[in-house]
């Protein structure tokens, strides 16, 4: 992999960084591409491309069982990529189950684990700031086993209000994301796990919008499963990571059923494969898997320690040119420690995806709508928002050229 450029300090050599970066070569309206959507997916650096590309030309079959040199290959690429994705989150690399996204990896928990393992009754806790991935699959399976849901709140500005006696029984799982997508706050996932464990229940955590940006250490938030997605760290879309403790595993039954998550099959029964494998049917997304252990490796050249900061600098950048703009609205709050790079806004009357379509004629590309996070949305009492998200890539001209656009809304709004 391509070695990457520090600057005095440990920041990031971002211009050199972007020249790894194929797309950002391109212009959108005449206007040189401005993207500010990377909580919605990021872009890809050509290590990554080359690494699915290198797999397809030349290591491409199918995996496990064959005994030819391409099958055998083919296998040894997905189990080490398996193997580095589990270093990447500082976990062990038998829990580490290969899926499509985050969501896949939330209704695996939801269906195998609450909807095989709680009973009637029991009690499952999310927070009112979680996306749908994180709450239409708990609504599902406590329709189908007569379970209770309750909900944390978020404080006007943004932050979690954790009530510990919402954390004890008949509270069996709790089920919070490590980064809001919307508000960017950074959740205290760690404090909230020691709690729902004193009390024995579970923490599963949506992990999709901190993986790809921070150290993030299965160890260290002492979790019991962790979900997130390729496409959001500048590997491939189409795979993603669930990380639960292998035990959990165990007693787990599979969530889809069929080849390659079996050992043994009769006419009559079926025994399955060992974890994480019983996890794991059907063909998998090998390139997907390459193309993450890529990206897992290109981010720590990086350096995820520089890239939160790199972050948090453009976001301080961002509030600035939003409050100099006017009449703009910021949810969440505006502590910089306790946030992400994604910021959520409205500009006084104009709604979100005019925002949206005006700032894509300058080139601007930032996401517009309910973010999937309807509930929020009602908390906020809004319809929508715009939100613009930063990732390694970002510079700081571009959060200018944001401004600039803004007040091109202003204008033709006349605001």
């Amino acid at each position: 992999m391509t070695e990457l450029a520090t600057i005095a300090g440990g920041a990031l050599d971002v211009e050199r960084l972007r020249t790894d970066f194929p797309i950002l070569r391109r212009e959108v309206s005449g206007q040189p591409l401005v993207y500010l959507d990377s909580a919605a997916t990021s872009q890809k650096p050509v290590q990554v491309l080359d690494a699915v590309d290198a797999y397809y030309r030349r290591s491409n079959a199918n995996v496990h069982r064959g005994v030819h040199t391409l099958a055998a290959e083919a296998t040894d690429l997905y189990e080490n990529a398996r193997v580095r994705v589990a270093r990447f989150i500082d976990a062990p690399p038998e829990g580490v189950v290969f899926v499509r996204n985050t969501t896949e990896a939330l209704n695996l928990v939801a269906h195998a684990y609450a909807g095989a393992m709680l009973q009637p009754g029991d009690r499952i806790v999310l927070t009112v700031m979680e996306h749908h991935s994180n709450l239409v699959p708990w609504q599902q399976v406590a329709q189908l086993r007569g379970l209770q849901l309750a909900f944390l709140d978020v404080t006007d500005d943004g932050r979690l209000v954790v009530d510990p006696e919402l954390l004890k029984p008949p509270t069996r799982l709790v089920s919070l994301s490590h980064q809001s997508n919307v508000l960017g706050t950074i959740n205290d996932v760690a404090a909230v796990t020691a709690l729902a464990h004193q009390s024995g229940a579970l923490v599963c955590v949506d992990a999709a919008q901190s993986v790809p940006h921070m150290p993030v250490s299965v160890r260290e938030l002492d979790c019991d499963f962790l979900a997130f997605s390729g496409h959001k760290m500048c590997g491939p879309m189409g795979i993603g990571v669930l990380w639960a403790r292998p035990s959990l595993l165990e007693e787990m039954p599979p969530f889809l059923s069929g080849g390659s998550m079996i050992s043994r099959v009769t006419l009559e029964r079926t025994t399955w494969n060992e974890v994480p494998h019983k996890f794991e049917a059907g063909t998998p997304d090998v390139a997907g898997a390459v193309g993450l252990e890529a990206a897992c490796d290109y981010l720590d050249a990086a350096g995820r320690e520089r890239i939160h900061a790199h972050e948090q600098s453009l976001v301080r950048h961002l509030l600035d040119v939003l409050d100099e703009v006017g009449e703009v609205t910021v949810y969440g709050t505006r502590e910089t420690a306790e946030q992400g790079g994604a910021v959520s806004f409205n500009i006084a009357d104009v709604h979100a995806h005019d925002v949206g379509t005006i700032l894509d004629r300058r080139g601007v590309a930032v996401r517009a709508g309910h973010h999937c996070a309807q509930p929020l949305m009602a908390r906020y009492g809004v319809a929508a928002t715009a939100r613009a998200s930063v990732y390694l890539y970002n510079t700081h001209s571009e959060i200018d050229a944001l401004g600039d656009a803004l007040a091109d809304v202003r204008r033709v709004f006349r605001v």
